[in-house]
Parts: C-alpha cells; sequence; structure tokens
C-alpha cells in the first residue's frame, strides 16, 4: 500500500530507493519490472506502466535520477513554477560541479554550485527559486524574453528580488545578459524604445515626424501631422498602473474620433521585431 501511495503522490514514477524505503527489495523491484508493471526511465528510477507518463511524470523521474543535490532549472523549471504554459522536450537540472552524471536521454546537465537562497522546493521537487528562474529563462527565451520577464514582474516577482538573484550568480552563463534586461526593466523603457524608434525611422529615411507632438493637450509620443498618424511608445507594463492605463485609453480614444490613426508599439516590439514596426508605420502612412 505503501508502494501505491508513493506511485500516486509522484505521477507513477519512483526510484529504487523509494521503493526500498517503502519496503519493497530490489527482488521486488526487479519482479514488477519483469513481469511488465514497471519499466526502467532513468538508472535507479521506474515507472508503473497503468500510470501516463506524462510531462509532470517526466520532470519528476528526471528530478529523482539526479537526486540528491540536483535541481530543475531552465524552462523546466519555470513550466513547474506555472511561468510558462509547455513543458520543455529536454529537462535542464543543475547539479554540483563534483558530481559527473552519465548522460541521460531528455535531460541536459548543467554543472554549478547553487547558493541556498536560490533553492526552492514545490510539490516534492527541488527547482531554482522563481527569480533566478524567471531570468535564467528571459536569456534563454532570446527575443521572447523581455517579454516574458514583462509578465513576471506584473504577476510573480519584484524587480529587487531578480537583482538580488543575478547578483548572486554574477559571472555564470547568462549573468551579463540578464543584467542588461534588469537595467532596461528598471528604467521602464519608454525612453529607450522613442530612442530606438527614431533611429529607426532615420535609417528607413521616413520624414515627416515629430517627437512630444501636442493635440488638444495630449502628448503623442511622435506622430506624422500631416497623415495625422499617431504612433505611441509603450515601456515595461510591470511600469503602468491602473489609473495611468485608463488615462492612456481615455487619450487614445480622443485622437481616434480627432480623425487620427493610432499605433502602438512595445519596447519589445522596437528591440526585436523593427521590421515589422517599420512596415506598420509606412502602411498607416500610405492610407
Amino acid at each position: 500500500m505503501r508502494i501505491e501511495q508513493v506511485l500516486r503522490r509522484q505521477e507513477g514514477v519512483i526510484s529504487l530507493y523509494q521503493a526500498v524505503a517503502a519496503g519493497l527489495g530490489a527482488r521486488g523491484v526487479s519482479n514488477r519490472v519483469g513481469s511488465g508493471r514497471w519499466e526502467r526511465v532513468h538508472p535507479r528510477v521506474f515507472r508503473a506502466t497503468d500510470h501516463a507518463f506524462t510531462d509532470r511524470a517526466r520532470l519528476r523521474a528526471a528530478a529523482l535520477w539526479a537526486a540528491p543535490r540536483a535541481a530543475v532549472s531552465g524552462l523546466a523549471a519555470a513550466w513547474w513554477h506555472g511561468l510558462v504554459d509547455c513543458c520543455p522536450a529536454v529537462i535542464e537540472l543543475s547539479l554540483p560541479r563534483d558530481r559527473r552524471p552519465r548522460a541521460q536521454p531528455g535531460i541536459r546537465v548543467r554543472r554549478r554550485d547553487l547558493h541556498l537562497p536560490d533553492l526552492v522546493s514545490v510539490r516534492g521537487i527541488w527547482l531554482t527559486d522563481m527569480p533566478l528562474t524567471v531570468l535564467e529563462c528571459a536569456v534563454q527565451l532570446g527575443p521572447d524574453g523581455p517579454a516574458f520577464l514583462d509578465r513576471a514582474l506584473q504577476r510573480q516577482v519584484r524587480l529587487e528580488a531578480l537583482r538580488r538573484a543575478q547578483w548572486r550568480n554574477l559571472g555564470q552563463r547568462g549573468s551579463k545578459a540578464a543584467g542588461t534586461l534588469l537595467a532596461a526593466a528598471a528604467r521602464g523603457g519608454e525612453s529607450e524604445a522613442e530612442r530606438r524608434l527614431v533611429r529607426l525611422l532615420r535609417r528607413a529615411s521616413i520624414e515627416g515626424w515629430q517627437l512630444g507632438y501636442l493635440v488638444d493637450g495630449y502628448r503623442i509620443d511622435l506622430a506624422f501631422p500631416a497623415a495625422r498618424v499617431a504612433v505611441e511608445v509603450d515601456g515595461w507594463a510591470y511600469h503602468r498602473d491602473a489609473e495611468r492605463f485608463r488615462q492612456e485609453r481615455r487619450r487614445q480614444n480622443e485622437l481616434v474620433l480627432a480623425g487620427w490613426t493610432i499605433l502602438r508599439f512595445t519596447w519589445d516590439d522596437l528591440a526585436h521585431r523593427p521590421a515589422a514596426v517599420l512596415a506598420k508605420i509606412q502602411a498607416a502612412l500610405e492610407v
């Protein structure tokens, strides 16, 4: 009965150590494998064949294989934390530098020594804690990283916690890129986004625009007055409170009623999708 309780709690996977601790000897494990009731997933980790081998089971099996002194990290940790919707095909595990396990299919080992504040146990699995997970995934996601970091700052973590995690891990892979993202997040991104937009327009030789154009008391970030096209630049969303959001929408409605076409771009759009931004502006100017 104890074995079945462990299997139910762990999505149908169990380690040899757990099986023995629950009263099933090594011969009992061999018998279950031989009869087809269990199958080997990794060395000393088994799956009960009457349980579906879900993504949760796959991640747990990887963690059991690497235990102890191991932590799920990267996008796999982000999925377990609920930060992303899909479990990656390859589970990343962070192991201490003094461990050199043999490679396993579907598992990528990252050898490093993690600090205790960067570790947390969630539903029986040791992971990198939320701040370090957010930072590392923002770097791993490349062009999608700023949007991911912005969402996390809105919902799950505070900027100061991210800064502390980044300082603890200076010199680690990706720490420089993480610092760049944090600097952009701290500044809010709006002024930097405006500068990017201006450089983009100048390189494309697009003229007829003005920064900070006033219409009936409203300031448009960048306007093409002759074409009545307004380009509004949004920084990182976590900086905007509810009142500011309402003010922006009221301003946008007034401009539309006055005959203006409104285009809105984010820092992320300008940083990683400049060609699409240019195409939309040119299309609006040609209408």
